[in-house]
């Protein structure tokens, strides 16, 4: 369970504070001086601190590098009186993460000890690369073992220690921020904030207060002086989900902070100092978009110092069954539900569906599953209608089918090959072959119209061989087609526990 430390001598304050967190599923510690909740720091390690700014034995100002010090991951929360206050503000500049006015508004409490909480989480659990037979399930996992997410790891070890800014691009859904925890817990960064904004969820004003902070008086409703995330983040690493929807005049101010490390605030003057290591991702074409005019060129060079590609999950299906494996171990000690199997019907179902809002779909499907379930094994009617459809599946193998005799720059090869040098691929040559095979492939396959003894006859290669690429490659044969002793295979409940 969270814990939360509320340090204020007014005993009335640690009254509401602890009322208004009743709601959540943390434990209250309350000290009354600087002195007692030093202690508690050091024998309790809270998660979030919420510190009063006047105390009768040390100012919170005076003492808040000390918490600082004892619990460096710990977001502070002051406490004050006015909305003006300095020490709050200069308090702020140098880390911590939020205010509270008094008289404190119950709302306003739970809302920001949530936000500290996760921002808490994001920062203190590891992410690491999913081994198997891995049985410690309290972190969050990059799982997979197929060359295709071999390479993210690669790519992931490669940049980590190198202060550059980071792109990571995929479809939504793929991992995206995870891959940017990764690069923050393996960097000299790590004991810095770690802080995420996606930039797709705020309007262009709200974005950019978020961003660069405000003025009191900047605008309507700014009643205070507002941090933002480039100087609350300084010495740290700053993570901008869907970088492409940021608006023309936030692209501009986001390409000084890149180039100077500097900023004014909204509505300010004053010129802001920060050390911030910035990461993006994007699920968009930013090379479109900066030929159509929509985004600043210069910025995209800027953050794109070094690009991990994260592939859809219908492109390395061999990690299907261990993400299955993961995330079953997982929820069903978090969900109560003792079920240890999922039927081979239900397997294959799960294997062969395209994925298009990948891991994320595949995650949510199991829950739902899960939720659904009873006994010990997961059968094909406890799937989401539109997973089970054959009709479904059907479409999508067709659509993907088609995609590959389609004569467009996607699936030309020099197109390709000319495409991944100017994104400065490190690993050409295995895409390259990669995207040779699975064409071809894929044209024998629908010339033996799924026949794939025949089609391993053509190619020159065993049964067992073709199978392995298949799978590998992301290619996808409708039932329809598939031959009878393949059926014949799967005849026992398949052990994913």
């Amino acid at each position: 369970m969270a814990k939360v430390l509320v340090v204020d001598d007014d005993r009335s304050v640690r009254q509401i504070i602890s009322t208004a967190l009743s709601a959540l599923s943390v434990e209250v510690l309350t000290a009354e001086s600087i002195k007692e909740g030093l202690v508690l720091v050091a024998s309790h390690t809270p998660d979030v601190i919420l510190l009063d700014i006047v105390l009768p034995d040390m100012s919170g100002l005076e003492a808040f590098r000390n918490f600082q010090r004892e619990a460096p991951k710990a977001p502070i929360i002051f406490i004050t009186a006015g909305g003006s206050s300095d020490t709050a503000i200069e308090a702020m500049k140098i880390g911590a993460f939020d205010y509270l006015l008094k008289p404190l508004d119950l709302r306003r409490i739970q809302d920001l000890v949530e936000q500290a909480l996760e921002i808490r989480r994001l920062m203190n659990v590891p992410v690491s690369v999913h081994g198997k037979g891995q049985e410690n399930l309290a972190g969050d996992c990059l799982v997979g073992r197929s060359p295709q997410m071999q390479e993210v790891y690669k790519a992931i070890g490669r940049v980590a220690t190198q202060d550059v800014t980071v792109l990571i691009r995929g479809e939504s859904g793929s991992g995206k921020e995870l891959v940017a925890r990764a690069i923050y817990h393996h960097s000299h960064r790590k004991q810095g904030q770690f802080l995420a904004v996606n930039c797709a969820a705020l309007s262009e004003s709200l974005l950019e207060s978020e961003l660069f902070g405000h003025e009191k008086g900047a605008f309507t409703g700014a009643l205070t002086r507002r941090i933002g995330k480039f100087e609350q983040c300084s010495g740290g690493t700053l993570f901008l989900d869907e970088v492409g929807d940021m608006s023309p005049l936030v692209q501009s101010k986001v390409l000084r902070v890149l180039q100077e490390q500097r900023f004014e605030r909204v509505g300010g003057t004053e010129t802001v100092q920060t050390d911030v290591r910035l990461i993006a991702a994007t699920n968009r074409d930013l090379e479109k978009m900066v030929t159509a005019g929509e985004y600043r060129e210069d910025l995209f060079y800027r953050i794109n110092g070094y690009t991990i590609r994260l592939p859809p999950l219908r492109a390395h299906k061999d990690d299907i069954l261990p993400l299955l494996e993961w995330f079953l171990a997982r929820m069903r000690g978090e969900l109560n539900k003792d079920v240890h199997g999922i039927s081979p019907e239900a397997l294959d179902i799960l294997l062969n569906y395209q994925w298009p809002g990948n891991v994320r779909q595949l995650q949510n499907v199991l829950r739902h599953a899960l939720l659904q379930s009873s006994g010990s094994v997961l059968i094909r009617e406890f799937l989401p209608a539109e997973i089970r459809s054959e009709d479904t599946t059907s479409r999508a193998s067709e659509d993907r089918n088609s995609s590959t005799d389609d004569p467009s720059p996607a699936n030309d090869l020099p197109s390709f090959i000319s495409d991944r040098i100017r994104a400065n691929s490190q690993n050409l040559y295995a895409e390259s072959l990669e995207k040779m095979e699975s064409f071809l492939l894929t044209s024998v396959l629908r010339h033996a119209n799924g026949n794939q003894s025949k089609a391993a006859a053509m190619l020159g290669i065993t049964r067992g061989s073709l199978r392995n690429k298949i799978r590998t490659l992301g290619i996808s044969i409708g039932r329809h087609v598939e031959s009878p002793d393949e059926e014949l295979e799967e005849d026992a409940v398949a052990d994913v526990g």
